[in-house]
């Protein structure tokens, strides 16, 4: 596992700088509706202390195998999250599309340097 894991942070944080260029460029729009907002923050955080507390508790981090799973299954979860949200809150723009590009990176990361 070593250092691809946190590679992968840096793939996936690049990947959106870059994506969300290409795509939607510099009309940039975040969900601000207050219902919209409110259910990101508490479904990221909600993802964001079941991670840490698998990998914390209940996973066996030395093992390889189970934490290649892990990332692949974080990595869809979280991203999928994300999209889905702004699909629903920003239908006129194309920010799921980024979203949904970069899991696609992210995947394809995993699959070549993690598998």
């Amino acid at each position: 596992m070593g250092i691809t894991t946190p590679i992968l942070a840096l793939v996936v944080s690049i990947a959106y700088i870059i994506v969300g260029k290409i795509i939607v460029g510099n009309k940039k729009r975040k969900i601000s509706d207050k219902f919209g907002k409110n259910i990101q923050i508490v479904g990221l955080v909600i993802f964001g202390v079941i991670g840490i507390s698998c990998i914390l508790f209940v996973l066996d981090i030395s093992n390889n195998d189970v934490m290649k799973w892990f990332w692949l299954f974080f990595l869809t979860i979280t991203l999928g999250f994300q999209s889905f949200l702004e699909w629903k809150f920003l239908r006129e723009t194309r920010e799921y599309m980024v979203s949904l590009v970069v899991l696609m990176i992210g995947l394809i990361y995993i699959l070549i340097f993690i598998f």
